[in-house]
Protein backbone atom coordinates (compact mmCIF):
# COMPACT_ATOMS: atom_id res chain seq x y z
CA UNK A 1 0.00 0.00 0.00
CA UNK A 2 2.73 2.61 0.54
CA UNK A 3 5.00 1.47 -2.54
CA UNK A 4 1.37 2.54 -4.30
CA UNK A 5 1.14 5.39 -2.29
CA UNK A 6 4.70 6.65 -3.12
CA UNK A 7 3.97 5.93 -6.67
CA UNK A 8 1.03 8.09 -6.65
CA UNK A 9 2.93 11.36 -5.14
CA UNK A 10 5.50 10.38 -7.43
CA UNK A 11 2.73 10.73 -10.29
CA UNK A 12 1.44 13.66 -9.39
CA UNK A 13 4.68 15.66 -8.45
CA UNK A 14 5.37 14.81 -12.33
CA UNK A 15 2.42 16.25 -13.64
CA UNK A 16 2.92 18.95 -11.92
CA UNK A 17 6.09 19.25 -12.96
CA UNK A 18 4.91 18.83 -16.67
CA UNK A 19 2.82 21.65 -15.92
CA UNK A 20 4.42 23.90 -15.25
CA UNK A 21 7.09 23.70 -17.75
CA UNK A 22 3.89 23.49 -20.75
CA UNK A 23 2.45 26.63 -18.92
CA UNK A 24 6.37 28.57 -19.15
CA UNK A 25 6.31 27.06 -22.67
CA UNK A 26 3.33 29.10 -23.35
CA UNK A 27 4.05 32.20 -21.83
CA UNK A 28 7.42 32.21 -23.29
CA UNK A 29 6.05 31.49 -26.95
CA UNK A 30 3.13 34.32 -26.75
CA UNK A 31 6.06 36.37 -25.10
CA UNK A 32 8.14 35.96 -28.32
CA UNK A 33 5.25 35.85 -30.68
CA UNK A 34 4.15 39.82 -29.03
CA UNK A 35 8.15 40.72 -29.74
CA UNK A 36 8.02 39.32 -33.08
CA UNK A 37 5.04 41.02 -34.09
CA UNK A 38 6.01 44.31 -32.64
CA UNK A 39 9.19 44.66 -33.58
CA UNK A 40 7.48 43.54 -37.38
CA UNK A 41 5.32 46.42 -36.72
CA UNK A 42 7.83 48.87 -35.61
CA UNK A 43 8.78 50.22 -38.99
CA UNK A 44 4.95 50.78 -39.97
CA UNK A 45 4.17 52.54 -36.93
CA UNK A 46 7.26 54.95 -37.56
CA UNK A 47 6.57 55.28 -41.43
CA UNK A 48 2.94 55.95 -39.87
CA UNK A 49 4.43 58.38 -37.48
CA UNK A 50 6.52 60.03 -39.36
CA UNK A 51 3.74 60.79 -42.86
CA UNK A 52 1.20 61.92 -39.79
CA UNK A 53 4.43 64.52 -38.85
CA UNK A 54 4.77 65.64 -42.71
CA UNK A 55 0.49 66.06 -43.22
CA UNK A 56 0.18 68.20 -39.49
CA UNK A 57 3.55 70.03 -41.25
CA UNK A 58 1.65 70.81 -45.13
CA UNK A 59 -2.03 71.52 -43.40
CA UNK A 60 -0.46 73.65 -40.05
CA UNK A 61 2.77 75.07 -41.70
CA UNK A 62 4.91 76.89 -39.54
CA UNK A 63 5.99 80.65 -41.41
CA UNK A 64 9.72 80.89 -41.93
CA UNK A 65 10.72 84.61 -41.71
CA UNK A 66 14.13 85.49 -43.86
CA UNK A 67 14.75 89.08 -43.45
CA UNK A 68 16.79 90.57 -46.15
CA UNK A 69 20.70 91.38 -44.85
CA UNK A 70 20.51 94.80 -46.64
CA UNK A 71 19.27 97.73 -45.10
CA UNK A 72 18.26 100.62 -46.92
CA UNK A 73 17.89 104.11 -44.99
CA UNK A 74 15.37 106.51 -47.23
CA UNK A 75 15.61 109.47 -45.06
CA UNK A 76 17.17 111.15 -42.20
CA UNK A 77 15.85 114.16 -40.17
CA UNK A 78 17.04 115.78 -37.45
CA UNK A 79 14.37 116.47 -34.68
CA UNK A 80 13.50 119.22 -32.04
CA UNK A 81 10.41 117.86 -30.93
CA UNK A 82 9.72 118.97 -27.41
CA UNK A 83 7.12 116.27 -26.23
CA UNK A 84 5.18 118.02 -23.72
CA UNK A 85 2.23 115.50 -22.56
CA UNK A 86 1.37 111.94 -23.16
CA UNK A 87 -1.91 109.96 -22.51
CA UNK A 88 -2.96 106.51 -21.86
CA UNK A 89 -5.86 105.57 -23.38
CA UNK A 90 -8.44 102.21 -23.60
CA UNK A 91 -11.22 101.58 -25.55
CA UNK A 92 -13.43 98.64 -26.37
CA UNK A 93 -14.08 98.25 -30.07
CA UNK A 94 -16.58 95.55 -31.34
CA UNK A 95 -15.70 94.37 -34.48
CA UNK A 96 -18.93 92.21 -36.59
CA UNK A 97 -19.13 90.59 -39.91
CA UNK A 98 -22.64 88.84 -41.12
CA UNK A 99 -24.35 89.18 -37.78
CA UNK A 100 -27.97 88.57 -39.44
CA UNK A 101 -30.49 85.81 -38.90
CA UNK A 102 -27.40 83.92 -40.50
CA UNK A 103 -25.05 84.95 -37.60
CA UNK A 104 -24.57 81.70 -35.77
CA UNK A 105 -23.91 79.87 -38.92
CA UNK A 106 -21.51 82.35 -40.80
CA UNK A 107 -21.24 85.63 -38.54
CA UNK A 108 -17.43 86.38 -37.31
CA UNK A 109 -17.77 88.76 -33.86
CA UNK A 110 -14.89 89.75 -31.69
CA UNK A 111 -14.19 91.99 -28.63
CA UNK A 112 -11.06 94.20 -28.39
CA UNK A 113 -9.73 95.51 -25.34
CA UNK A 114 -7.00 98.35 -26.59
CA UNK A 115 -4.43 100.37 -24.91
CA UNK A 116 -2.77 102.92 -26.40
CA UNK A 117 -0.79 105.88 -25.69
CA UNK A 118 -0.70 108.78 -27.67
CA UNK A 119 2.48 111.56 -27.07
CA UNK A 120 1.88 115.12 -27.84
CA UNK A 121 4.10 118.39 -28.08
CA UNK A 122 5.30 121.32 -30.18
CA UNK A 123 8.06 121.17 -32.60
CA UNK A 124 10.69 123.52 -32.31
CA UNK A 125 12.71 123.03 -35.42
CA UNK A 126 9.73 125.20 -37.06
CA UNK A 127 11.17 128.44 -35.05
CA UNK A 128 12.51 131.30 -36.33
CA UNK A 129 14.45 134.08 -35.17
CA UNK A 130 11.19 135.73 -36.78
CA UNK A 131 9.25 134.53 -33.96
CA UNK A 132 11.27 135.58 -31.17
CA UNK A 133 11.40 139.56 -30.47
CA UNK A 134 12.76 141.30 -27.79
CA UNK A 135 10.89 144.57 -26.59
CA UNK A 136 12.76 146.76 -23.55
CA UNK A 137 12.66 143.74 -21.05
CA UNK A 138 9.70 141.39 -22.32
CA UNK A 139 10.89 138.80 -25.12
CA UNK A 140 7.86 137.94 -27.46
CA UNK A 141 7.31 134.12 -28.36
CA UNK A 142 5.05 132.94 -31.18
CA UNK A 143 5.16 129.20 -30.50
CA UNK A 144 4.16 126.65 -33.06
CA UNK A 145 0.75 125.35 -32.53
CA UNK A 146 0.85 121.65 -30.74
CA UNK A 147 0.34 118.45 -32.80
CA UNK A 148 0.81 114.84 -31.97
CA UNK A 149 3.74 113.08 -32.54
CA UNK A 150 2.70 109.66 -31.43
CA UNK A 151 -0.62 107.99 -31.76
CA UNK A 152 -0.44 103.35 -31.19
CA UNK A 153 -1.58 100.83 -29.88
CA UNK A 154 0.57 99.20 -26.77
CA UNK A 155 0.07 95.71 -28.52
CA UNK A 156 1.38 93.95 -25.18
CA UNK A 157 -1.61 95.11 -23.35
CA UNK A 158 -4.14 94.95 -25.67
CA UNK A 159 -6.29 91.65 -26.43
CA UNK A 160 -8.74 89.86 -27.66
CA UNK A 161 -11.71 89.40 -24.85
CA UNK A 162 -13.75 87.44 -26.79
CA UNK A 163 -14.76 85.94 -30.28
CA UNK A 164 -17.88 84.25 -31.45
CA UNK A 165 -17.40 82.74 -34.72
CA UNK A 166 -20.28 80.51 -37.23
CA UNK A 167 -20.10 77.18 -37.20
CA UNK A 168 -19.49 77.31 -40.93
CA UNK A 169 -17.25 80.10 -40.89
CA UNK A 170 -13.53 80.26 -40.20
CA UNK A 171 -12.17 82.97 -38.07
CA UNK A 172 -11.23 86.07 -40.11
CA UNK A 173 -7.95 87.13 -39.66
CA UNK A 174 -8.49 90.26 -41.09
CA UNK A 175 -11.44 91.11 -39.02
CA UNK A 176 -8.97 91.80 -35.47
CA UNK A 177 -6.57 93.57 -38.03
CA UNK A 178 -9.99 95.94 -38.72
CA UNK A 179 -10.38 96.27 -35.66
CA UNK A 180 -6.75 97.02 -33.91
CA UNK A 181 -7.00 99.80 -36.94
CA UNK A 182 -9.72 101.64 -35.76
CA UNK A 183 -8.86 101.31 -31.90
CA UNK A 184 -5.77 103.34 -32.47
CA UNK A 185 -7.82 106.03 -34.57
CA UNK A 186 -10.50 105.77 -31.48
CA UNK A 187 -7.69 106.68 -29.16
CA UNK A 188 -6.09 109.27 -31.26
CA UNK A 189 -9.79 110.98 -31.19
CA UNK A 190 -10.26 110.08 -27.85
CA UNK A 191 -7.11 112.00 -26.92
CA UNK A 192 -8.11 115.09 -28.85
CA UNK A 193 -11.23 115.29 -27.76
CA UNK A 194 -10.03 115.16 -24.35
CA UNK A 195 -8.19 117.93 -24.82
CA UNK A 196 -4.58 116.92 -25.54
CA UNK A 197 -3.23 119.67 -28.27
CA UNK A 198 -4.31 122.31 -25.56
CA UNK A 199 -2.39 120.86 -22.66
CA UNK A 200 0.33 120.06 -24.43
CA UNK A 201 0.57 124.08 -25.98
CA UNK A 202 -0.12 124.81 -22.33
CA UNK A 203 2.61 122.70 -20.69
CA UNK A 204 5.08 123.75 -24.01
CA UNK A 205 4.80 127.59 -22.43
CA UNK A 206 5.47 126.44 -19.02
CA UNK A 207 8.42 124.29 -19.98
CA UNK A 208 9.97 127.13 -22.44
CA UNK A 209 9.17 130.07 -19.67
CA UNK A 210 11.19 128.38 -17.34
CA UNK A 211 13.72 127.74 -19.85
CA UNK A 212 14.34 131.84 -21.01
CA UNK A 213 13.60 132.64 -17.57
CA UNK A 214 17.25 131.05 -16.44
CA UNK A 215 18.64 132.38 -19.46
CA UNK A 216 18.32 135.61 -17.88
CA UNK A 217 14.54 136.65 -20.06
CA UNK A 218 12.24 137.47 -16.66
CA UNK A 219 9.43 138.15 -18.58
CA UNK A 220 8.36 136.19 -21.75
CA UNK A 221 5.06 136.29 -23.25
CA UNK A 222 3.79 133.99 -26.07
CA UNK A 223 1.63 135.18 -28.82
Amino acid sequence: MEKKFNGITLIGVLLVILLVIVIGSAIFLVISFTRTIDSALSPIQSVNHMLSTQVSQLLNPTPTVIPDPITIIREVQSLARLETIQYSVEKIITAEVNQGVLGPLFGDRLLLVAHGYVIAGVDLASISGEDLRLEDDTLYVTLPEAEVFVATLNNERSYIYDRTTGLLRKSDPELETAARRVAEQEILNGAIEDGILEQAQLNAEIFLERLFNTLGYLRVVFE
